[in-house]
């Protein structure tokens, strides 16, 4: 019995979900959810992320942390923390910068937060000669120590809940069943409001992505240490409905095959900066475009292009992808949580 077919049913003895509710469990359903099951990353995947773009972002994301730690005050015992960490291929790009300072290296623990066991399998066999643990939230990590963590294309796999505006006020969307039985979008009173939204704007709201922010920026205030988050979303609040499934790199519908398609939402950055700023944190906020460009990464692709003539239109293209306005340069952005100095290229950045 498929996820769909399962979904069906349930809504049909016990009522409509909220979108939130649905992703989870199109994405995390021990039997059937996508990140349970099937996730696939990269060009014969079903979607691309930075990292398996070119081998600079994760290079660049290495000295961050490297120089982050060593703005720390070079502590001898810290955590080097990656969270969604994929199939391993940004960290191992990490831990391939990080050989240029062995002490900070030598200094961390590696950590991984995952929760699905087919990834954790490949990031077991990637990442092998590093040694990494594994932990199924922030909750199970250590405490011993600074905490300097990435997540790349994390916050958009965490559910987001929709509001509608009607002639009539505010609706929340859901999941239930249409005439025939299938899944359908559907709506149901609420007394959630948002000021300044015309009839028909969706308003999407993520207490995972906030709750997440909000942890981890405790956890730095007690611990020390430094985080960045990197994913697509805007820098103002505003409305917009960005629900979407992806499927051998084509939007497909998200109610057509619950697991089969990684279901994402765009990352709600007001909230994740205000949530952390709340739990007593620093942050500031800027599109990977400067972010990278502020790291030096048009020197590092000069130098990769020099060392490898025959790639250097493919390294042109790597850098075009990652960095240009209408590419992955202004959608994606980059957020910095910290606790004591401004970490590498957020010095005079908010």
């Amino acid at each position: 019995m498929s996820l769909k077919a399962r979904l069906e049913a349930e809504i049909a003895v016990s009522g409509p979900v909220d979108v939130a509710q649905f992703m989870t469990r199109c994405l995390h359903d021990p039997r059937d959810g996508y990140y349970a099951t099937r996730p696939a990353i990269g060009e014969g995947g079903d979607f691309l992320t930075a990292p398996t773009v070119s081998q600079m972002f994760g290079e660049l994301i290495g000295l961050w942390l490297a120089e982050a730690w060593a703005g720390a005050g070079r502590p001898e015992r810290a955590l080097l923390v990656e969270a969604g960490p994929g199939d391993g291929t940004l960290m191992a790009d990490i831990l391939r910068a990080a050989r240029l300072t062995p002490d900070f290296r030598a200094a961390c623990r590696l950590w991984l937060v995952e929760t699905s066991p087919p990834l954790r399998r490949r990031q077991a066999e990637r990442l092998a000669d590093a040694a990494p643990r594994w932990a199924a939230s922030l909750a199970d990590l250590p405490d011993d120590g600074p905490i300097f963590l990435v997540a790349n294309e994390l916050l958009d796999c965490l559910p987001a809940r929709q509001f509608l505006r009607t002639d009539r006020g505010w609706a929340e969307r859901v999941v239930g069943l249409g005439p025939d039985g299938a899944l359908a979008f559907g709506l149901t009173p609420t007394t959630a409001c948002f000021p300044d939204a015309p009839i028909g704007a969706v308003m999407e709201r993520s207490p995972a992505q906030e709750a997440f922010a909000s942890e981890l920026a405790a956890r730095i205030v007690r611990q020390g240490g430094a985080a960045l988050l990197i994913d697509y979303g805007a820098a103002e609040p505003g409305p917009g409905d960005t629900l979407q499934a992806l499927q051998r790199h084509q939007k497909v519908g998200p109610l057509a095959s619950p697991g089969e398609a990684d279901l994402t939402v765009h990352a709600d950055f007001p909230a994740v900066v205000s949530a952390a700023r709340a739990a007593g944190a620093e942050t500031a906020l800027m599109t990977q475009g400067e972010f990278l460009a502020r790291l030096g990464i048009e020197a590092r692709a000069s130098r990769l292009a020099e060392a490898r003539p025959a790639r250097a239109d493919a390294i042109a293209r790597q850098l075009e992808r990652l960095t240009a306005p209408d590419q992955m340069g202004e959608l994606f952005k980059v957020a910095a949580i910290w606790r004591d100095a401004p970490p590498p290229a957020f010095g005079d950045a908010r």
